[in-house]
This record gives structure tokens, sequence and C-alpha cells, in this order.
């Protein structure tokens, strides 16, 4: 019985292609915890640890806590005309202690909004803040 020609032509085409690129297996788990490199700005602060421990289910709580962060740094950033990396990535203590302030007590419907306002905000004076940054070689 003669194969049909598309399978011969595929089975030509995947034999060699899979063995060339197919992963060395090894027992060896390995992990690599050498810190994260970044393009700019490399000694970022640490987030809070709990961001890192949280319950999945409980996820929404560290992402609110990062868009807050992030427009915080984003406003401060139009506000001084400055994109250097201590403005960009400040400490995490003054966004922590808003979010536990305003947010944490909020359910997670609640926090989708205060989400969605604070992602208004931020859209508001991306360009600005990204055009200060980009002329400052930190983008």
């Amino acid at each position: 019985m003669r194969k049909p020609i598309l399978a011969l032509m595929f089975a030509a085409l995947a034999g060699p292609l899979v063995a060339q690129t197919s992963p060395q297996v090894s027992n060896d788990l390995t992990v690599d915890m050498s810190p994260q490199q970044y393009r700019i700005c490399n000694d970022r602060p640490a987030r809070p640890t709990w961001m890192d421990e949280i319950n999945p289910r409980e996820a929404y709580k560290a992402r609110t806590l990062m868009d807050l962060y992030e427009l915080r740094s984003w406003q401060a950033i139009k506000e001084t005309g400055d994109c250097n990396c201590d403005v960009r990535f400040p400490a995490w203590d003054a966004a922590s202690a808003e979010y536990e302030e305003r947010f944490q007590a909020m359910s997670q419907a609640e926090q989708t909004q205060a989400r969605r306002s604070i992602a208004e905000q931020r859209d508001n004076i991306s360009r600005e803040v990204q055009d200060l940054c980009e002329a400052q070689d930190n983008w």
C-alpha cells in the first residue's frame, strides 16, 4: 500500500527538523536564581513580599498595587520632568501605604473598577511620560 504524497512530504520535512530542535532531556533540575536583568534601571526596589506570596485567588490585590505604583511614578515623572531611575522606580512604601488606606478593604469588583480608573489616569499622561523618558534615554 502506497502512502499519500503529502504524508511522505511531511515525514521528510518533519523528521530532521524535529531531531534538530528537540531539547536535551536531563534529570538535572536546576533553576537560574540570578537577579532579573532589565534594559534600564536594574537597581529597582523589591516589591512587597506579600505580592509574591499571595493566593492566586487574590492576585487582583497585587495587580491593583502594581497599577497604583506605576501611576504614581508616572505622575512624578510628569510633575518633575525627570525620568531618572529613582523617579521611575521609587520605593514601594508610598504606594503600599496608599493601597492599604484606600483599596485593601475593597472587594474584587471594586478593585477592578479602581484599576480601570487608575488605567485611565495613566493613559492620559502616558504619551507625555514616554516622550520625557525617551528624551532621557530611560524608556
